[in-house]
């Protein structure tokens, strides 16, 4: 039998098992809240954000598009009809059909010409965002690091290359070669476009290289090539990434536009931006030949300037 208080005749057993909810209610208000780190704040904004949603959407269907175009046409870009297809208008009822779109000047079906442009576009503006970012963020980090003459030389070297005109300055380097293929238009536009992450990079480890954890892991003797991999890198890639992203949809932008004025991707690359230089000459008698790789250009642009707007607010403490 339980033993009972002579006061009140409760059971010892009665009183622990009352007692045993605010226990655990002490327990679990004491127990530590896992720590959230930015990345993670930041993936549940974006989770939360249309914006994001929909661009990452557009921004998947055209890297698929891009990798796979044999699984939204069976009609080749380069098959031309004169006799059949010369300027035939489009057919907007005969979806993902080849003269959905309708044809060219040379005969060509122009939604088949839309989906494999996307690739050459694609590859230009993810190529030159990948090697300008890995080429920006090392100046950068070197600068803004070592600072003194480094910083110096690096900074001269880096205002020297922004005071070119970014289009000017490829129209000039690109006109040096005769044949003009997706790697050489990806050089050029590396070669002028890498400064402003190189800008960015140095500020943030300016700030970052006065850090506590970066003092110490001095201290403790870390060396230089660890510190800049394990401590500085990472915790200054949110604004490199921001940038970067916001920078790919006018990397594709200067392709279009440099194709358009004949000196970037030249017949038989499919690029949209081809595609709307030889359209101009169909301008008046048929605008969609014109009309329809712009628009595609526009969406592209559009779709990564709306990610990277959503990356920046996400990332950016101050916009919270």
């Amino acid at each position: 039998m339980p033993e009972k208080t002579a006061a009140t005749g409760v059971s010892a057993e009665a009183k622990v098992t009352a007692a045993a909810p605010d226990a655990v209610a002490v327990a679990v208000a004491a127990k530590p809240e896992k720590a959230r780190s930015l990345w993670s704040d930041a993936w549940g904004d974006l989770r939360r954000n249309p914006l994001f949603l929909i661009s990452a959407a557009l921004i998947v269907l055209l890297l698929t598009i891009s990798a796979f175009p044999g699984l939204f046409t069976s009609a080749s870009p380069r098959d031309a009809d004169l006799a059949n297809h010369y300027l035939q208008h489009p057919n907007w009822g005969h979806f993902f059909a080849p003269d959905w779109f309708g044809y060219d000047g040379q005969g060509r079906s122009i939604y088949a010409r839309v989906i494999y442009g996307a690739r050459a576009s694609i590859i230009v503006g993810v190529g030159v965002t990948a090697l300008v970012t890995i080429l920006g963020t090392i100046v950068g980090m070197l600068a803004g690091y070592f600072g003194g003459l480094t910083d110096s030389l690096l900074s001269r070297i880096t205002d020297i290359f922004m005071g070119i005109p970014f289009l000017l300055g490829a129209l000039v380097v690109l006109t040096s070669f005769e044949n003009r293929a997706i790697w050489v238009v990806i050089l050029a536009l590396v070669f002028l476009g890498w400064t402003t992450i190189a800008r960015v990079a140095r500020g943030a480890v300016i700030n970052i290289k006065q850090a506590d954890y970066v003092v110490a892991a001095k201290a403790l003797g870390a060396s230089t090539t660890r510190i800049l991999l394990r401590h500085v890198l990472p915790n200054a890639l949110a604004p490199i990434i921001v940038v970067a992203t916001i920078a790919l949809g006018g990397y594709i932008a200067a392709e279009a536009t440099l194709s358009f004025l004949g000196v970037g991707l030249a017949e038989p690359t499919v690029s949209w931006g081809v595609d709307v230089s030889s359209g101009r000459e169909q301008l008046r008698n048929a605008p969609y030949v014109l009309i329809i790789p712009s628009v595609m250009v526009s969406i592209t642009v559009l779709a990564f300037l709306m990610f990277g707007d959503a990356v920046r607010n996400a990332l950016d403490p101050k916009l919270r």
